[in-house]
């Protein structure tokens, strides 16, 4: 077990005479003077997760080569406050709602983030009309994307909405597309690339692709415009939907993330542009990331639904720019 901070706990990963067990029982084995009914508690309250996927169910069972996430809350959580934010709103029926996050905003409160999340601006558009099984602070949040990324999401408004998107978040059968501005050029410029992906050792605020253990992901991706041999525009269809997936995979390939400042490339101003453009490309404020489109069978009705979100603006700009 290691402890990143106060309130946030890893465990190791799953090994094979630990695979297949309630995670109830599994996480209580891995962090000290916790108990199983305690597990079970955070559960309800939304603070176990498997990458970017909410883990729901009390009788989940482990796998092999996972790494879980507990927060666990101060004593009293407090309850975010409503508050009057303007939301993208893409759809919205009785039992969910999609969003289209800009960039900057983080999904959920946190430690040291209690107001101006998508979150506040839900409960104030939503008023009572969320699922309540991501506890008080996170209301309805079904999945995540970085606070820096941009695109859809999508919110449940009940219980059984949020198990049915659950369920498919955790069977992979969500469609997700996403755009990434990068330096570099992919080679070859279509393909799939595979790599387990789990924290890395060396600094716990990355995740890293490993030899042993992680969870398996995949992404496929395809060059889409290729700015001067220097920054490329790449499309991603995601098959797994791991923490930093995309940001993690692509800088295996040599294509780090314009704007990101966590899997930036050392040696980024080398890129063989005019030194204004280079300057410009740089100092991009944020990682150059987009989620595009998602789409997935609504648990009520049944029918399947796909949603896209156009570039913001910052994105539009520096591709426009490039294009020039």
């Amino acid at each position: 077990m290691i402890e990143e901070k106060n309130n946030i706990f890893y465990t190791n990963p799953v090994e094979d005479n630990k695979t297949g067990i309630r995670i109830d029982k599994f996480i209580a084995e891995e962090i000290n003077d916790i108990s199983r009914s305690m597990v079970q508690k955070l559960i309800d309250k939304g603070c176990v997760f498997s990458d970017e996927e909410i883990i729901t169910d009390k009788d989940f069972k482990t796998r092999l080569g996972d790494v879980y996430q507990v927060n666990i809350p101060d004593p009293e959580e407090p309850t975010p406050i409503a508050q009057d934010i303007k939301l993208d709103v893409l759809y919205e029926d009785d039992d969910l709602i999609v969003v289209n996050k800009p960039a900057g905003m983080t999904v959920h409160p946190a430690a040291g983030v209690n107001k101006d999340t998508l979150v506040n601006a839900l409960l104030f558009h939503c008023k009572d009309s969320l699922s309540g099984i991501g506890g008080v602070a996170r209301p309805g949040i079904v999945h995540r994307i970085d606070r820096n990324t941009s695109g859809v999401l999508v919110i449940a408004k009940n219980d059984i909405t949020h198990r049915g998107l659950a369920e498919q978040f955790f069977n992979h059968s969500i469609e997700r597309t996403y755009y990434a501005v990068v330096y570099g050029v992919p080679s070859p410029v279509k393909g799939t690339i595979e790599g387990n992906i789990a924290r890395s050792s060396f600094d716990r605020k990355k995740m890293a692709i490993v030899k042993i253990g992680g969870k398996s992901a995949i992404t496929h991706y395809e060059l889409i415009e290729n700015y001067k041999n220097a920054v490329s525009l790449i499309k991603c269809n995601l098959e797994t939907g791991r923490t930093h997936q995309i940001r993690v995979h692509l800088s295996s390939i040599g294509c780090h993330l314009v704007g990101d400042d966590v899997y930036e490339k050392p040696k980024k101003t080398s890129i063989t542009l005019q030194n204004e453009l280079k300057k410009y490309v740089n100092t991009f404020p944020r990682q150059a990331l987009h989620a595009y489109s998602l789409g997935f069978i609504h648990p009520r009705t049944k029918e399947f639904l796909s949603f896209k979100a156009e570039f913001p603006d910052d994105m539009k700009e520096l591709i426009d720019t490039l294009k020039k």
